[in-house]
């Protein structure tokens, strides 16, 4: 690989565009790709069931609506992890140059992820100061996590949630703007994971206005002052306007905001979206077989009170370092030694050669490290709250999908997406909490009608007592 891959020029594909439903086309342009990583192998484009934006970028790194290797979804925090650390230890040199070269090799190249990965994670980063990290909740909790578990030290993670824990006060309360689901909480356990001071980096995998980072950036400074924030994503779409916005906020509040991205560009929608949902169907006929596998014990618990839209309360425990309370780096190996326990144990009950590992909501990194640790042959996703218009065929991101009442909160509607009968030999649905039988109900139904001969839902959580 030569240098030019690493200098921040664009490669010859650095505009597409993108026809969807021959209804509509988006044209993006790139304008700055640090990696130079093709466009085809970031995204690919679907029609979006959302009033404020017709259309939504498919990433082919996170895992969320379609099956990666889950090595290749670790690599994409990664990424952002070496970005950062160039320019907290003020630029490239030999040694961040290789990491480069083999963080593209395994981007581009499913084969080379778990090497690229590896290697990575043996590198033991070491940041100059303390650091702190903030995944957005749902679908960049995995990608927040993969990137600040990358530094050996000095290092603090949380994650927002959408979930509503009555009995504490949330450290941080923020809307998202371009959103189908608003509030976001930060639940500070750990109180070292907002203290004030050091540098602190919010990470999401898309930025397309900034707004909701605006937002929470006043009410982190509100609270926990600093003077550095650095905003990380795969992709930043931000227009002139909204970056004037952003050096508006640095001038008024006396702070610096550094943007990190995989790419950045431009977007040009041509023609309008009219879409007909009323021809949905289900998947398929039932045919699944469904076990329920507990592994309770392997990861340390943490009791807490939730309500959901209904005012229904529930005390089945949480896990304690899954992000969504705070971990800093010196829990990062009791966390990983749990991984490898449940890992071990899922990939006895392993009996197929096609296995998908499925996260649920914001319960995603420590699924897909599980699934990065069950042998080859594993892929991994993730459900989501994200509704998404399905038609199966060629060139389409989202080929098929089903709706169901999610077990945390009936209110609200889960998705899964892209799993075609004989997809795979077997499916391993994986949940933080052991939820009733009722409240799974509904997820269970859909996973009967995805046309795959064995489903294991495995519970990482203890259930209820009594």
């Amino acid at each position: 690989m030569n240098s030019s891959i690493l200098s921040g020029s664009c490669p010859n594909t650095n505009r597409l565009t993108f026809p969807i439903l021959d209804q509509f086309e988006v044209t993006v342009e790139a304008t700055h790709n640090p990696l130079a990583i093709p466009l085809e192998n970031l995204f690919s484009m679907a029609a979006r069931l959302n009033k404020k934006r017709s259309f939504l970028f498919v990433s082919k790194l996170l895992g969320k609506h379609i099956a990666v290797n889950p090595y290749t979804s670790l690599l994409s925090g990664a990424a952002l992890a070496v970005l950062l650390y160039e320019d907290v230890t003020h630029g490239e040199d030999k040694r961040t140059i290789e990491w480069k070269q083999q963080m593209v090799r395994g981007l581009i190249d499913p084969e080379q992820a778990r090497e690229a990965y590896e290697y990575l994670m043996g590198v033991q980063m070491s940041l100059p100061e303390e650091v702190r990290f903030v995944g957005f909740a749902e679908t960049a909790t995995a990608l927040g996590h993969s990137m600040y578990e990358l530094f050996a030290n000095r290092a603090t993670y949380i994650h927002s949630t959408r979930e509503y824990l009555p009995e504490i006060e949330p450290d941080i309360q923020f809307e998202e703007e371009h959103s189908h689901a608003m509030s976001h909480r930060c639940y500070a356990v750990d109180s070292a994971s907002l203290a004030e001071g050091g540098p602190l980096v919010l990470v999401d995998d898309e930025i397309t206005t900034g707004n909701t980072t605006l937002n929470i950036i006043r009410d982190i400074q509100r609270n926990y002052p600093r003077k550095h924030y650095y905003i990380a994503s795969l992709l930043d779409w931000r227009t002139d306007a909204d970056e004037q916005k952003f050096s508006s906020l640095e001038d008024e509040l006396g702070i610096t905001i550094t943007p990190l991205s995989l790419l950045k560009g431009k977007i040009q929608v041509t023609g309008e979206p009219a879409i007909d949902i009323s021809g949905e169907k289900k998947i398929s006929e039932s045919t699944s077989l469904i076990s329920v596998i507990s592994v309770a014990g392997e990861l340390e618990p943490r009791a807490m009170v939730s309500a959901d839209s209904e005012g229904n309360r529930c005390s089945l425990p949480y896990l304690k370092y899954s992000g969504r309370f705070g971990i800093h780096s010196g829990l990062n190996s009791m966390l990983s030694a749990g991984i490898t326990r449940i890992a071990s144990i899922l990939r006895e009950k392993r009996k197929g050669q096609r296995t998908l590992v499925m996260g649920t909501g914001e319960f995603m990194h420590i699924p897909m490290r599980i699934a990065a640790e069950m042998g080859d042959g594993v892929l991994y996703q993730s459900t989501t709250r994200s509704p998404i218009y399905t038609v199966n065929r060629p060139g389409y991101a989202v080929v098929a999908g089903e709706g169901y009442a999610s077990p945390e909160d009936p209110a609200v509607r889960n998705y899964i997406y892209n799993i075609l009968p004989g997809q795979y030999d077997e499916i391993f649905v994986l949940m933080e909490r052991h939820m009733s039988e009722e409240r799974m109900r509904p997820m269970l139904d859909v996973l009967l009608q995805l046309g795959c001969k064995q489903i294991h839902v495995v519970y990482c959580g203890a259930p209820q007592e009594g």
